[in-house]
């Protein structure tokens, strides 16, 4: 906990009782598309063991043995309050290990968890230098919920199925089959980073420290030039904002990413921590561990079915409308295909008509050459 001091260049907010969830499950947290996925792949029997066999043929070992050699290690003489930090975050999430922790010398802000038999958190000078105290906890807190959900397991398949692909390139076919798998795994992958971004807000119990560093990553160590209402704003505007090109250029803009939009990020976290869920989960009501073996995949799947509906029927974006009003059989299809082609920029103004043709006679519309 924090004691209101000066510690290693960083100011320290007084200390707060937090709570704590004893046998949390990840289940508690996760995103519906994470959980149904991640409740899935426990069902699989030997899955574990294949793929910590895969990470041994990965470069894994090879990264975790230079963190050891060109970073710092996270201990109680070195960066004490991160350790301070990471070791709360465990015992709020109830993880038993503490995984190590390392600094590494980079200014990009980032922090990452790999690995799969012992999960290792890395973070960047960039990020250390960037957060304010609470801040840092929350991104800690993400961390570990990465750790407690086993997300590894994303980066390590990401990473195989990529390089794999690279490989395969010159196969017909081979190589797209690949890639649509990759695709799918990232946006399986972005999902598991806003399970972890709730994560973190169970640790830090701090919605405004969630949100500044968040916009602190979008925008750098300005804060007094910002503002959250005003970022959020943003993420309003970037999801209604535009026609159907702009939702065409959404989706490609996000594909090759591993990360949703920071906007993106705390806009679904805020949703959140609005929601009973969040509520429930504070008040000590949400599932253990020990229940994980009992959870239903077929449950699972369809509460992620209903959440992908519920995003398409609730969203503001112009193609999520215009499908959803498909799926609900709203219009006809010849009103749905005007939609459709002012959508793309075409027949934005009035039909052409005998009423809408230019005067010959009339000064304000003169005649124009035709090819």
């Amino acid at each position: 906990m924090s004691d209101g001091h000066q510690h290693h260049g960083h100011e320290r907010v007084p200390g707060r009782q937090r709570r704590r969830f004893p046998g949390i499950s990840s289940r508690a947290y996760e995103h519906p598309a994470d959980r149904s996925a991640l409740v899935a792949l426990r069902k699989l029997s030997g899955f574990d063991t294949v793929f910590k066999a895969l990470s041994g043929l990965l470069p894994e070992r090879s990264l975790r043995l230079l963190f050891l050699s060109d970073s710092v290690r996270v201990s109680d003489r070195q960066f004490a309050h991160l350790n301070d930090m990471l070791r709360d975050a465990c015992y709020i999430l109830d993880l038993e290990k503490v995984p190590p922790m390392y600094v590494n010398q980079d200014p990009n802000p980032n922090a990452m968890c790999i690995g799969l038999d012992e999960p290792v958190i890395v973070v960047t000078t960039g990020l250390v230098e960037l957060l304010d105290e609470e801040e840092m906890r929350a991104v800690v807190g993400h961390e570990v919920g990465h750790a407690l959900s086993g997300h590894s397991v994303y980066r390590t398949v990401l990473l195989f199925l990529t390089s794999l692909a690279v490989r395969v390139a010159w196969i017909p076919l081979g190589n797209v089959a690949i890639m649509a798998i990759v695709t799918a795994l990232r946006e399986w992958f972005r999902k598991s980073e806003l399970s972890a971004d709730r994560a973190g807000l169970l640790v830090g119990q701090d919605l405004q420290a969630s949100m500044r560093g968040l916009m602190k990553i979008a925008g750098g160590n300005h804060l007094h030039e910002m503002n959250v209402d005003a970022f959020l704003e943003q993420a309003e505007e970037y999801e209604s904002g535009g026609d159907l090109r702009d939702s065409v250029l959404k989706i490609l803009n996000v594909l090759p990413r591993s990360h949703p939009f920071t906007t993106v990020r705390a806009a679904e976290l805020k949703k959140w921590a609005a929601s009973r869920e969040y509520q429930r989960i504070m008040d000590g009501h949400y599932p253990r561990r020990e229940e994980d073996k009992d959870a239903s995949v077929r449950d699972s799947w369809r509460e992620s079915a209903s959440a992908y509906a519920g995003e398409v029927r609730t969203s503001k974006d112009p193609l999520m409308k215009l499908v959803s009003d498909i799926a609900g059989g709203a219009g006809d299809l010849g009103d749905l295909g005007d939609r459709v082609r002012r959508g793309f920029g075409g027949f934005t103004g009035p039909k052409p008509g005998p009423s809408s043709r230019p005067d010959p006679d009339d000064d304000r519309n003169p005649p124009r050459d035709e090819a």
